[in-house]
């Protein structure tokens, strides 16, 4: 497998099953994983993965008694699956009685499903561990995931599973979205809100159930709400998140098993002796998460490290206009040092110079040699407008808010920076274009390079 290339991994009789399988798997997870997030209700996942576990372990109990063989694989995930699934419900029903019958509050009843199922599990597994030994070694597969031995016949199942979850969201996408978002109105227009809920936790278990043959139980949680988180950042639009969801997660399938095989290949290549090893399951996994964490610090809107960068841009430049406000206030044509300056700022000497600098460039302050700065035309024109903003949101504090006119400074000071020339003109107009602000201060006029050519004309 040394000329392995991107095309290999969807023609390649052995690679093309846990690819396409995979990808197939964390389509249907991914979208499923959106209803799940969007109620809150990320912990579902991990509960149902882990109460499928006994289920899982009794399938292969019973599958010893009937004598199937560890080389039946189908048999006997038949009847894993079936097991997993029954005590899956379980293990939602008991939620359920949890809840509303006994009153315990849901993160209680669910860490109590996923401890007591999972506890259970690893008893019951003790002893078949022994009993049926081959049997056990083959299972291990749903508690770790094994995708490097998935068969055509799994493309099949993941892309059935895929297509009827895609068909149902499709198809009862309103009342979905209802039921995710107000519950109450969907009440009122006689929806049934219960039913709903009660497909979405089918969903949720179908996909939990079939997708732990790639990535296991204890990591199926993951690929329920990675993608889902990721896509989040993207979009305020149900429909968009559902696209996007299912985009990382085939993406994460695929480069999942991509990673898994170059990169143990070429580790086998670098140190034969090593036997490292790098397992599907989980590299699909931390592709998801490694996706999920660059879509939480660089999404255009609400990723962490662009909404920094928005707050240091925005705070440049308010001292920017703070400095043009100063040197208008001290005198417009009177050059002024760095520490006179310094002193009405609240920021030091050499953040200011750097603000002096873009300011410069911007050809809205001049440097005379002495080392002063001064106000050019367009600075000029800038300080005043500033000014002027200042002052009108004063007026219109002390007028129609009934704010004190000594109370109103600190908010025009905030103000002042984000005020739209359209809000401009709307408080000239409502405020009948005063010339005064409530501190008997003059207000600069609104100049015509502020003005557009129709308000000119």
């Amino acid at each position: 497998m040394h000329n392995i290339n991107v095309f290999s991994f969807f023609t390649d009789p052995i690679l093309r099953a846990p690819t396409i399988g995979c990808m197939l798997m964390c389509l249907g997870a991914s979208l499923v994983g959106v209803l799940v997030f969007l109620k809150k209700q990320s912990l579902i996942g991990e509960v149902l993965s882990h109460a499928a576990y006994p289920g899982v372990i009794l399938g292969t109990l019973l599958a010893g008694f009937f004598s199937i063989k560890a080389s039946e694989e189908m048999q006997l995930a038949l009847f894993a699956l079936i097991g997993a699934l029954l005590t899956s419900f379980l293990g939602l029903w008991l939620i359920h009685l949890l809840q509303r019958r006994l009153k315990v509050t849901s993160d209680a009843a669910l860490c109590f499903v996923l401890s007591t199922f999972f506890g259970i599990g690893l008893t019951i597994a003790s002893e078949v561990q022994f009993t049926f030994t081959t049997l056990y070694k083959q299972v291990l597969t749903y508690l770790y995931g094994q995708a490097a031995t998935m068969t055509d016949i799994h493309i099949f199942i993941y892309g059935a599973l895929a297509l009827l979850l895609s068909l149902l969201i499709l198809f009862f996408y309103k009342e979905l979205q209802l039921t995710i978002f107000d519950a109450q109105y969907a009440k009122s227009l006689g929806l049934k809100v219960d039913v709903f809920n009660g497909l979405i936790f089918v969903l949720v278990t179908l996909a939990v159930i079939i997708g732990i043959r790639c990535v296991g139980v204890v990591l199926m949680s993951a690929m329920l709400i990675a993608p889902a988180v990721a896509a989040r950042q993207f979009t305020e639009r149900l429909l968009v998140m559902f696209f996007l969801a299912g985009c990382f997660g085939m993406f994460s399938g695929f480069l999942g098993v991509y990673s898994s095989v170059v990169l143990t290949e070429y580790f086998y290549l670098y140190s034969p002796q090593s036997q490292f090893n790098l397992p599907t399951g989980p590299m699909i996994v931390l592709v998801a998460s490694f996706l999920c964490l660059l879509s939480l610090l660089f999404a255009p809107k609400r990723g962490v490290l662009i909404r920094l960068i928005r707050m240091i841009s925005f705070r440049y430049d308010c001292i920017g206009e703070n400095v043009l406000k100063t040197l208008w206030r001290n005198g417009a044509t009177l050059p002024q040092s760095l520490s006179d300056l310094a002193r009405y700022q609240a920021s030091s000497k050499l953040y200011l110079k750097i603000v002096l600098w873009g300011l410069m460039r911007q050809k809205a302050v001049q440097k005379n040699p002495t080392g002063s700065y001064f106000l050019t035309k367009s600075g000029f024109s800038q300080a005043e407008r500033i000014v002027r903003l200042h002052r009108l949101w004063e007026v219109y504090l002390v007028e129609y808010l009934d704010v004190g006119a000594e109370r109103v400074h600190k908010s025009a000071e905030e103000m002042e920076h984000i005020l739209t020339f359209e809000l401009e003109r709307e408080l000239t107009l409502l405020l009948n274009d005063p010339q005064k602000d409530p501190h008997h201060q003059p207000i600069p006029p609104m100049r015509s390079l502020y003005v557009s050519s129709s308000d000119a004309s």
